[in-house]
């Protein structure tokens, strides 16, 4: 990649000129953690802690408050944890438990990407915070910014033998993937280079980075977990005798878009060709680089791979990435997906030990309606396994021996972990983004308000006796897609506060897009809505029938695949 011109830099949007002037993501951070007399970074500063897995923050419930009083918001961040695969062990768990309790709101968020988020750090905690996620050998580089973020994958690799491989390449290609710059080491972990001679490079992303975050998954079917369409690059495994011997790829899915800007759309990924497995770290390398070299860098907006391959055309990219990894991507191999959630409850594994999966609502670990998040520190304390994090933001207790299943199963009863059975098929598949009060591009309410909405919805479902029927409903409070919204069955994205779009008919087993049915409505006028068509689909499906299929095929809208015409 060659260096960009002053004209050409020029061009480009802020971030990029902030990237160039960074020195490799150092910018003035240091200067910036230093300063007292603000809780907030600089702006450049601010675009930059991104990389190293920080945002920042204020809280929205105390705006108004505060600038009454004349007092800058109440500024704090939230820090996001890279855990390749959603796999960590019980002495990290504990870790991550009292950073929470010492530094953070005394609360730990389960991603949708298999990562953990700590909320309300202050700025003076936020070096001690880091270096102490590190210590304890996990990091927050590259959970965030333009660059590939937390590689996700299917989190029970002792499921099978080929869970367990596929779970080994999501981890190399995670650390393969990982910026080199040391810009990380130097502002957080005080590490200096031992030769101060030398200068950083990144021989993957360049000086530049990319022109928008990337994400990455890896798919075991015939489980969609990971929803592997709504990925910048996707690998799906293929195996033989339940063996590992390469993986379909994909490209081009996201799920952002902007309201009442129909350039902008949710895309799902293409299947582009197979690859044997050992080639798959030379394939990830090559489709970055792509992105690397022909995204657009004058709009944020249009900067994600999805438009990059809409702009060109999927054959181009395909004759690209054949160019340049010297050989040609195979046929893509036959698969099958069958579901996208989660499976509750214990599940043996190929080792004679057990997973259990918690149903963790809206993926917030807090000792609120139930002492969970005290359950989880005494459940880590004996635990002889590890813990998993589900693409749905749930936690596995993984690798379970015989000896310690009883001693598990009788904390899980004392502190109040609900079995799945005690819960509606419907709030077992329902997700939410964290939105307010501390997300700044949130409209709605969404992590705070989908319980309240799910106590409300389900009455009906057992009217109608849908109550044990899976149902896929998403929820976000704006339309970025950090819960994948417009892959759900249900999808409600929010326009205003207390205002949603309601969106209906995606594919189950996540291969299709839902389409706006309604714009703008309340809680009592989505309830109005989907009465009726729950109704009708309890009365009239056909055997086996889900409800995305069932909308579709009843005429309340029409399939919706191609991303360009989301908004149309």
């Amino acid at each position: 990649m060659t260096d960009v011109s002053e004209e050409e830099l020029n061009k480009r949007v802020e971030v990029e000129r902030i990237k160039d002037a960074s020195n490799y993501l150092r910018g003035s951070l240091v200067e910036s953690l230093n300063n007292p007399l603000t809780g907030a970074l600089t702006d450049s500063d601010t675009q930059l802690s991104k990389f190293h897995g920080i945002y920042q923050q204020d809280d929205r419930d105390l705006r108004d408050e505060r600038r009454k009083q004349k007092l800058e918001p109440h500024y704090q961040f939230m820090v996001r944890v890279r855990v390749a695969g959603g796999i960590c062990t019980p002495a990290q768990w504990l870790e991550m438990d009292r950073i929470a309790t010492t530094w953070c709101n005394g609360s730990i968020r389960l991603t949708t990407r298999q990562a953990l988020q700590f909320h309300g750090i202050l700025k003076r905690d936020l070096k001690r915070s880091i270096a102490e996620i590190n210590a304890s050998l996990l990091d927050t580089i590259a959970a965030c910014g333009d660059v590939n973020r937390n590689v996700m994958c299917s989190p029970v690799p002792e499921q099978s033998r080929l869970h367990g491989e596929a779970y080994e390449y999501a981890r190399r290609i995670n650390d393969h993937l990982t910026p080199r710059t040391t810009a990380y080491h130097e502002i957080w972990l005080d590490e200096k280079l031992i030769d101060s001679s030398r200068q950083d490079e990144e021989p993957i992303y360049g000086k530049h980075y990319l022109p928008r975050k990337f994400k990455t998954a890896i798919a075991v079917p015939p489980a969609n977990d990971v929803d592997i369409f709504a990925n910048d690059l996707g690998f799906i495994a293929i195996a033989e005798n339940d063996r590992l011997i390469g993986f379909n790829v994909t490209v081009g899915g996201g799920m952002s878009l902007t309201h009442g800007e129909p350039n902008t759309y949710p895309r799902l990924a293409d299947v582009i060709g197979y690859c044997p497995k050992h080639k798959t770290l030379q394939v990830a390398e090559e489709i970055v680089k792509i992105q690397r070299d022909f995204g657009d860098r004058t709009n944020r907006k249009h900067a994600r791979l999805k438009y990059t391959i809409d702009d060109r055309g999927v054959d181009w990219f395909k004759f690209e990435l054949n160019r340049r990894l010297g050989w040609q991507l195979e046929a893509p191999r036959e698969y099958t997906f069958e579901y996208s959630g989660d499976r509750y409850g214990w599940i043996k594994g190929i080792n004679d030990t057990w997973d259990y999966t918690v149903f963790i609502q809206n993926g917030r670990i807090a000792d609120e309606d139930a002492p969970i998040m005290t359950g989880l520190r005494e459940i880590a304390k004996v635990h002889d396994g590890d813990f998993r994090i589900s693409p749905n933001q749930n936690l596995i207790i993984g690798k379970v021996s015989d000896h310690n299943k009883p001693v598990i199963e009788s904390l899980l009863r004392q502190y109040g972990f609900m079995e799945p059975g005690q819960q509606s098929a419907l709030r077992l598949n329902a997700m939410a983004c964290v939105a307010f009060p501390t997300c700044s591009l949130a409209m709605a309410e969404s992590e705070r308000y989908l319980p309240a909405f799910l106590d409300k919805l389900e009455p009906l479902l057992q009217q109608f006796g849908l109550e044990n029927d899976p149902i896929l409903l998403r929820m976000t409070g704006c339309p970025n897609g950090c819960a994948r919204p417009f892959l759900g069955e249900i999808g409600l994205v929010g326009k205003a506060p207390g205002k949603y779009n309601l969106y209906l008919g995606a594919g189950f087993e996540g291969q299709r897009l839902n389409k706006l049915y309604r714009e703008n409505i309340n809680e009592e006028q989505i309830l109005a809505e989907l009465t009726p068509l729950l109704r009708h689909y309890a009365d009239d499906r056909q055997a086996g029938e889900r409800f995305g299929d069932f909308v579709i095929r009843t005429g309340y809208v029409e399939a919706m695949i191609a991303g360009r015409d989301f908004q149309r």
